[in-house]
Parts: structure tokens; sequence; C-alpha cells
């Protein structure tokens, strides 16, 4: 299945959403993508052929003066189709670069054409290429979908950032990665009838889920203890695990077509998106097996889980010089295995086994014997009939504070063995008799980056030499290298497209690789993969199922025969009273709140009639329907009564009368009128003189609007020959002064007028369904006592008022407080709202925030200082209205904040070992030199006359020197450090032959069978001079960073270019190796020092005054 995150605007990284960009129009819905599966591979046993594939690499030279909304790349030919890059370079609609794969030519291919391709798409850094940002998808190209990408591929601030290395002299790289697959019908295929199998429905976010699922379902051990599990008829599903996992297994087992999930994830209480995203496979894995192995207590299935999935391993410490040993027993339902470092499974479980050394400073507290070097490590007593490895392809990266997926090759036999070597992962304690000889059973894989992808598996459910994919709804057959090696990862070689030129073999790296193995042991597999059937699931569950199956049967019928029935909807005076003034405020109905019959087409209306008179007691010939009409004002009123030849006709007929739209409903008004005793009377002849008016009452002190009755009148008349009955009507003295108003319509905006009681209703221009609503009329000095005085104020209010959920923007996930405003309150209005209801006198010191309706997010940058106009500009985010807003409280008036520019800057004492985070707010005109000024007066200096400069650190490397004469305007703090320091006295008094060089703390690691540099720690500046060797320089580094001896003896010196370091020897001359003055960025050249990262964190203090 595909997670993908519902929205395509201005989300973070970890909500990356697939759309088609389409010329029709400029703003794009929001969709679901699930991705479709691959399709290439369906007949059995087929031959698999490399799909044709390339590269594609993109240079963009001057991207920032790019002015027009969308730029093409030149076309290129994959699979013998022609495409090209569709970029948006300011975001398509969003805050984000926007870039799609484009079939280039789609407008001159024949009719009904199609072609599926998997790719990705890169946007290069071109400073450290492993931070380039990589997102990959595949689509169905077809005519009405003819691109398809990522509107929010990734934050315009971070794109144009200069320092951050996506865009260097001013040119983007962007790299596509193509795949253009065989397309097989991907509708027509029948996963039951090609494989025996059915799938599981991609049910939207339920990720790694469907194929966990198919693998525990292949278990038939596994299966047929969860069938012996005791459950009721008066179960539920989706509130008991074990009867939802019972339901989905039998369906499997016995349906011709995919199973739906839902049941089982509400059974277990993970029926969100957020559920999936806060718990990783072997969570879900647990939570089922536990939840399971608790309900299996006390039954004949009892300890099951256990006897399929458990093992154990010992923990030892076992001290070298002392006969001391400490050891303790744990069980494990799965191991995770390491895929960093290891090329294979032996390799991890190597790890696993290793034993580490506690010596020196991280001795062992032996009880009797004190502080003692030991050894320490695992050792496995027993492991289970099935093993389930968990491979760790996600580790959290703490240079870039983030998670990232390992891609790394890593293989795993089709036959693992556990006791190689001698048996050197077993315990003293382990039953040696017991051989644990494991066959490989499924592999689950994740294809995709870390923040989303695609889930599938590969199961052999006999353990036969015949792999099956399981791909969410689809089932195919697949061969063992699909199954295996395709799996492993790592980098793969595209074929030479120019065969005899001597061009380099281009490598991509694979995003597909298994996260998941199941292995069964040998000597078990009988037992395991036992036969299943109808005897061993209880009678109630089959009972249940087959009327699941009816009932399914029924609505599919119902859907099937949908054309043979008209949906009437009734609308009633009650309707009316009891909607108005609670539900709707506009128009008479809501006809989704009225009484519905389904009829069948051909019945005529007057057999329908009978119908009505049976279910409202209201006799045929006291019944009058009207028939409603759509205004061209978009209000929605009765219109016409129906003839008495039309209530002859059928009620197909007469839908398709009533309604130019095609939609299955015929909606009526009934008019029943009541005689005196309150029973229904015949109804009044109409003329075309009649108009029929509806009525509504408003109290302006109650604030209360509703329904109160209708009447006809002659169009000739006047409103005042029917005041006494409108006084009735609301309870009044016959004589009440009453002011009238008709409600005329209400999109988009409120029109409510006056109507004159001494002209006609023909010269007020009244008809049929027209509402008339009136009120007392107030005396003059009693208007100020009331909010809304009057019908049309009142209504005003109602179509604008919007209940407003503040948040406090340091807590966005929760509200503060809630708010009933208007929406065309003024920007003044709304803050002076917000600092009542904090108590704040000076509401010009209220910053608000919109809400991002996609991201679910405070958007990035906050509303300008009355830089709306109203509340509604407030709320609406491209075509979505929300109803939150975020607030802080400045400690200055936002519009004097405005013209100040806040940086955050770490100031380092030149003598004590502290930081100490200053927060300077300066004119946006300012220079650094004045940031300097201001900091003398807030820092502790070393000396009076001390200067100091401020550098940019980024990833511990020092980017760049600010010279005082620079604009503080378009200095970025967010993503990098400003560092201010005391300029040392030798750097002021450099020779000729000095140089200032760049010295950095360094560790190495190896990643994909490549050496790694990391750097770490707090960067900084060295003077050199001529002739000086290591060992002189090296005496001066050691007292500047105050290392003791035993610790810099450890230290190893290189000179650093491009990541690349080169050994230093105590005699080595350091000025020779920094001759070139002309290296593209200081910083990659430099004197690395490596040791381990173990200092303590320089103290950190953060001063919050504030200039």
């Amino acid at each position: 299945m595909t997670v993908m995150a519902p929205a395509p605007i201005d989300q973070q990284e970890d909500e990356e959403m697939l759309v088609p960009q389409s010329d029709l129009t400029d703003n794009h819905q929001p969709m679901e993508v699930v991705a479709q599966p691959e399709a290439a591979n369906t007949v059995e046993n087929q031959p698999v052929e490399d799909p044709p594939s390339s590269r594609f690499t993109w240079r963009i030279e001057n991207f920032s003066r790019l002015n027009a909304k969308k730029h093409y790349s030149e076309v290129f030919v994959v699979g013998g189709y022609k495409w090209r890059i569709l970029l948006f370079p300011k975001g398509n609609n969003v805050d984000h670069l926007s870039m799609y794969l484009d079939v280039a030519d789609s407008a001159s291919l024949p009719y009904g054409w199609s072609r599926y391709a998997q790719f990705s798409l890169a946007v290069v850094n071109q400073i450290h290429n492993k931070y380039s940002i990589r997102k990959d998808t595949q689509h169905q190209f077809n005519a009405r979908e003819s691109d398809w990408g990522f509107t929010s591929f990734m934050p315009l601030g971070e794109l144009y950032d200069p320092c951050r290395g996506y865009l260097v002299n001013d040119t983007l790289i962007v790299e596509a990665e193509v795949v253009v697959r065989r397309i097989v019908d991907y509708w027509t295929y029948d996963s039951k009838k090609e494989t025996g199998y059915v799938g599981l429905k991609n049910q939207g976010a339920t990720c790694y889920m469907n194929s966990l699922l198919q693998t525990l379902y292949h278990i038939p051990y596994f299966r047929k203890a969860v069938y012996h599990m005791p459950t009721t008829e008066n179960d539920m599903p989706s509130g008991s695990i074990p009867l939802a996992l019972q339901s989905l297994f039998y369906k499997l087992q016995y349906s011709d077509s995919s199973v739906a999930t839902k049941e089982l994830t509400k059974s277990f209480g993970w029926d969100t998106h957020d559920s999936f995203m806060q718990h990783d496979v072997q969570e879900l894995n647990r939570v089922l097996c536990e939840k399971l192995e608790d309900k299996m207590k006390g039954t004949v299935v009892e300890g099951t889980i256990q006897q399929l999935f458990e093992g154990h391993h010992m923990n030892y410490i076992e001290c070298i010089n002392v006969d001391y040993k400490s050891t303790r027993k744990e069980s494990f339902y799965d191991l995770q295995l390491d895929v960093k470092g290891c090329h294979d499974v032996y390799a991890s479980f190597d790890k696993y086994v290793e034993v580490e050394r506690l010596e020196g400073d991280n001795k062992y507290h032996a009880e009797q014997y004190g502080l003692q070097d030991a050894k320490k490590g695992v050792l496995f007593i027993d492991f289970p009939p099935v093993l389930q490895l968990q491979l760790k392809r996600f580790e959290y990266d703490f240079m870039r504070d983030t998670m990232v997926k390992i891609n790394d090759r890593y293989e795993f036999p089709l036959q693992l063995d556990l006791d190689r070597d001698g048996g050197k992962y077993l315990s003293p304690d382990a039953d040696r008799r017991v051989r644990n000889l494991y066959t490989l059973h499924s592999v689950l894989v994740h294809s995709g980056g870390v923040h989303g992808g695609h889930y599938y598996a590969f199961i052999r459910p006999t353990l036969s030499d015949q792999w099956y994919k399981f791909d969410d709804e689809r089932v195919t057959k697949e061969d063992m290298k699909r199954a295996l090696e395709e799996q492993y990862g790592g980098e793969e070689e595209l074929p030479q497209t120019n065969p005899g030129f001597n061009n380099t073999p281009f490598k991509f790296t694979k995003y597909s690789n298994a996260y998941m193995l199941v292995y069964i042991r040998e000597s078990d597999k009988d037992k395991i993969i036992c036969n299943v059937d109808e005897k061993d699931i209880a009678e109630h569950l089959r009972e249940r199922l087959k009327k699941e199956q009816e009932e399914k049967e029924h609505k599919k019928k119902e859907k099937a025969e949908a054309h043979l029935y008209t949906i009437i909807k009734v609308a009633r005076d009650d309707d009316l009273a009891e909607q108005i003034g609670k539900d709707i405020y506009f128009d008479l109905v809501d006809h989704d709140k009225v009484r519905s019959f389904r009829i069948q087409k051909q019945i005529t209306f007057n057999v329908f009639k009978e119908e009505i008179a049976k279910e409202f007691g209201i006799p045929v010939q006291l019944q009058r329907f009207w028939l409603w009409a759509k205004r061209q004002n978009h209000t929605y009123r009765p219109n016409r009564p129906l003839t008495p030849l039309e209530e002859t006709q059928s009620v197909g007929t007469l839908r398709e009368v009533s309604n130019k739209v095609h939609n299955a409903e015929l909606r009526l008004f009934l008019e029943v009128e009541l005689g005196l005793d309150l029973r229904p009377i015949a109804p009044p002849d109409k003329t075309k003189e009649d108009i029929l008016l509806f009525f509504k009452h408003y109290n302006p002190e109650k604030e209360e609007l509703r329904f109160v009755g209708r009447l006809f009148v002659k169009s000739t008349g006047k409103p005042i020959e029917i005041l006494s009955k409108l006084n009735k009507m609301a309870g009044y003295a016959p004589d009440e002064e009453i002011n009238l108003y008709e409600e005329i319509k209400f999109e988009p905006s409120v029109m409510c007028e006056p109507i004159d009681k001494k002209i006609t209703f023909r010269a007020s221009q009244l008809e049929d369904g027209d509402i008339v609503c009136f009120q007392k009329s107030l005396p003059v000095e009693s208007i100020e006592q009331f909010r809304y005085p009057d019908v049309p104020s009142f209504l005003e209010y109602v179509h604008n008022r919007q209940i407003v959920h503040f948040r406090s923007l340091e807590k966005p996930k929760e509200d503060d407080f809630c708010l009933e405003m208007s929406r065309l309150y003024t920007y003044d209005d709304v803050v002076e709202r917000v600092a009542q209801q904090l108590g704040l006198n000076d509401p010009s010191k209220i910053r608000l925030t919109s809400h991002n309706c996609y991201s679910q997010q405070p958007k990035p940058q906050p509303i300008k200082y009355r830089g709306v106009d109203h509340l509604s500009d407030m709320l609406v985010h491209y075509n979505q209205t929300s109803d939150i807003l975020y607030y802080e409280v400045l400690d200055i008036p936002l519009p004097e904040l405005q013209g100040l520019k806040t940086l955050k800057v770490a100031f380092h004492h030149a003598t004590k070992d502290e930081v100490v985070i200053h927060t300077i707010r300066l004119p946006k005109q300012s220079t650094v030199g004045d940031v300097i000024n201001d900091l003398k007066t807030k820092v502790e200096l070393s000396h009076p006359d001390a200067e100091l400069r401020l550098l940019e650190v980024f990833y511990h490397k020092i980017y760049k020197i600010f010279p005082p004469s620079e604009k503080i305007e378009n200095i970025n703090d967010q993503y990098w450090t400003l560092r201010a320091e005391e300029i040392p006295e030798e750097e002021k008094n450099l020779g000729p032959n000095d140089r200032l060089i760049h010295v950095y703390h360094f560790t190495k690691e190896t990643a994909q069978n490549q050496m790694q540099i990391l750097n770490f720690g707090e960067p900084f500046f060295l003077v050199i001079h001529e002739g000086e060797t290591l060992a002189e320089i090296k005496v001066r580094i050691q007292k500047k960073l105050q290392v003791p001896d035993e610790d810099f003896a450890k230290w190893k010196f290189a000179f650093l270019s491009l990541g690349r370091p080169e050994y230093l020897q105590d005699s080595d001359i350091v000025s020779s190796r920094f001759q070139r003055r002309d290296v593209y960025g200081a910083w990659e050249q430099y004197l690395g020092l490596e040791h381990s990262d173990n200092a303590p964190k320089r103290a950190y203090a953060a001063n919050q005054d504030v200039t």
C-alpha cells in the first residue's frame, strides 16, 4: 500500500503528496494517491526482462530569475517514450517547489494510450550529495493524468537558501530516474483465478499492515489457532480482535475478491492514519500477538503464540580477572538486526553476539569484587519454530536530527543455518540436539523513502519453489530472483546505452528493499504448514459470514437496480417548523432531513399518494403537492402545485419533469390545510391571482428566528390586509405594529429588504414560494439595547458568524479559547477581541498566524500588522476555509517589531568554556557592525579593546565571516548558527606567509561500503606559520582546547580536501598543504582532528535580554 499524507500544500517533508498537475485548473484539490501495484509480472514464471530505464540530469541556470509559473525541461526518451520534467520554480500554489514527470507528446498520442512508469525526482545538493532530496513513486500515465509528481517537493525557503547547497551560483540540478514497465490491464486482472489467493484492500494509511497480515495468514498453524479461539455470535468484530481476525482469515481463504481490513484496525484501536505513522511493523506485530496471547489464555489454543514465535537469549557479563559471571535470560518474539555495516544476515548475527569489553573508565562493578575488567554479550538459548527478523532499515541520524532510510545492499539466504561455526550463536545451556536450520517463508518489502512509500510482501505459502507477491489487492506469481536478490537493496547498474564507448556505468540506489524476513525451522515445517479447512471454523462464524455475504449481495442488487427506482423526498410544515432557527436560517428546509420514499419508477403518482395517506394519515383527496425549483439567485423554493394530469403519470416521468439536473430525487412540498378543529380539510382552489407565501418571525430580544406558517394572498392585495393574521401567528395582539421584510437571497451575501405594507404584493414582486420575515416595530430609543435589532442585521450576523478556535503558537495542537466572531471583522476588531480575552491593554502586541488546512499546522509566516482586511481573509487557505488562528503576545507592538530584524547569536567566550545565546533586535537596515556593537554592551570581553566578529556555522563547519558592512535584513538564522567571538590577537598580526586555516573535529563511519566523514563539535580558525610542523601546531591546539594528555595522545590529524583525509605525521610541514587560495568554499579544505565525539556538551545559557 502507499502511504501519502492527504495534502499537497505547505507540508513538511514527512507529509508529501502526489498529485497530477493539470492545466484545467490552477487550484489542485488534494487527492489520496493509491499507487498502482507494479504491472510487470502477471504471467506465471515468465522470464523477467529488465525494464528499460534511464537517468536524465537537468541543469537550470539563473534559476532565481525564472519568471514563468511553469518551466519544462528538454525532452528525453525512455522505453521508446518521450518524457520531460515540469517544474514550478515558485510552487504550484504552495510555498514548496512543485515537480512532475510529464508525457511530452501526450497531445498527439492515439486515443486510449496508457503507459506505466516507476520514477524518482531529485534536487541535488551540490555541497553534500547525501543531503540531496529524492522522492519516488509510480503511475499509470494516460490522457487524463499525463503528468504525475509532487506538489510539495521541498520548501522554497530551503531551496533558495544559498547555504543549504541546493542552489549554487544560481544553478539548480534536477535528476529524474525513469523505469518503464510493460502494462498488463490492471483492472481486469483476477488474483484468485491467476494464483488461487486474494489480496487485502488498500484502506488508505494502513502501511505495512497488509503485508504483515498476509504473512501471518500464510502460517497455517497460526491461522488454525486463530480459528479455534472461542468467540460467540454476540461478539462484534469491530470490538473483538479474535473475531475480527477470524473473519478476515475466513474471507482470505474463501472469498473470490480482495478483503477489507477496517473491522480489524478498529478492533485494536488503530483506525487513524496517525496510528500507523506513530508505530512500526514490529509494534503492530507485538500488539496483535500480545492481544491474541491474552485472549488464548484458558482456551484450547493457550500458548500457541509462544510455541510459534518465542525464543530466548541470555545476556551475560563475565569478569576477566576474577571468577564472577552475571546472566539474565530474556524472551523475544522477533529480533532486530542491524543493516548498517553488515553485508548479510550472518554478519548481523555476528554483530548481535559480539563481545564488548568493559575496561578503563567503563569497568563493571562486580558485587564483592568492586570494579573489574569484563566481557559483555548475548548468546541464544533457543530459537523459535517461526523466526521473525526485523531489519533496521530506518535509523535516527543525529547529524541531521531526522530519521533516514538505510538502502545499503543486505543479503539474506534461502536457507539460514544458525548452528554454523560450531554453534557460535548458542549459549552453553542451549539444547544442541535441536537442528537450527531455517528456510525462508516471506520477505516484506518497503519501496520509497523514510516518510512514506509502498509496502508489499513476497511469500511462498507452502515453501515450494513458487513465490507470490502480495501487493494490496493484487497477488501475482513471481520467481525466486525477484523475491530474494532484487530485495537486497544497494545500487543497481543501468545497462550501457552506448556499448563500446568508454562511459562509466550509471548506478542508482534501489529504494525497494526487504525490511522484515520470516524463516521457518526445517524440522517444524510439516507441523506449521498444516492443513486448515472448514471444520476448523466455528459454526457461528460460518453463519455470520454467510449472512454478511448475503447482505453484501443485497446491497449490490439494490445498487444495480437503483435505476429502476426514484427517491421521493416529502417536506411538510412540521419539517419547516422543526428546522428553521435550529439547523437552518435561510430558505425553508434541508431536504436530507425529511421523510424519504423509495418508489419504483413505473408506479403512478396517484398510487404513491395512497402510501402517503398510510404514512401520514392524510386522505388522498386532501393532499396537494408542490414542486420545488432552484432559482437563479441560488435559493430553493416551492414553485407550483402538481396538476391533476401530472398526478396520473409515473413517478419516474415526474422526476424528469421536475429535475433538469441528473439526480435520482423527486423533491416535493406537501400542502395540508387544517380546519378549526386542526383536522385536514381540502386545499383551497388556487388561481393565478393566489400567491403562496411562507412566514418567519424574528424576536430581537431572544435573537430567535422561527417558522410560524404560510398563507395564500391575492396578488392585488396589500400586506396591511393580513397584519392581524400575522400577529395571531406570532402570538401578538391583533393591532401590534409590525415590520415586514422579504428574504431574497443569502449567497454570496445576504439580501433582505423591507416590504412596503401599503403597496400590492404584485408591486412588491412577491410570488409563490417567497419568504416574508416579520418582527415587532421597535421604538427608536430601544434599538440601541439589541445586538441585532432587525431581521436584516440578524441574518447578516448568522450568515457571517464564525466560531474561531484560538491556539497559542507555542502549543499549536491545543485549543486555548474559542470566540464567536463575524467574518466581516476587520484586523483591528479581531486583535481587540483576542486582547480583551487575554486581559491585555495593548492589542497591537498580539500577533496572529493563519492555519494551514493541509499540514494541520501554523503557516510559516505570521500575519503582518493590518496585512489583511477581514477575518475571512485570515481563515482562508487556498480554496479551503479553516476555523483556527494562532496567537502570540509580543513584548513590543507588532508595527514596531516589523521594522526590526531579530537574530539569535551564540557568543563564545574567549577564555571560559561557555556559550551564551543572545537575541538581538535591530532596525532592518542595520549592518553586521551594528550587531557587533550591540553585542559588546551585553557580553563579557577578555579585555576592553577586544574586537568581535560574526561567523556562520552550519553542520560543524564555518562557512562565512560576515563583513561588518553587510546588511542584516538578508541574514537567515533559522537553519544555521550565527556565532560571535573575539578575534584572537595572533590573527590581527598575520605575517605575509602566515595562513588562517579552518580546523574541524571529525569521526569516520562506513556506509554502503564507503567511508564517510562526519564532522562534530565547534569548528575554529587557526593561524599557521610558514615551515611550522604538525608537532608544533599540536601543542597550540592542545593548549587552546585544554585536552588532557591521555586523551590527546589518541587524536589523529589529517588534511582534508573535499571530504578526503590525508593523515599527517608530526614532522610534516602543515602550511605546504594549504597553498591553493582559489579553492571553492574554503570550508572544504581544513585541518581535521579525528577523535571520538565524547566531549561534554558546552554549557549553553540562553540570555533572553532583548534589545
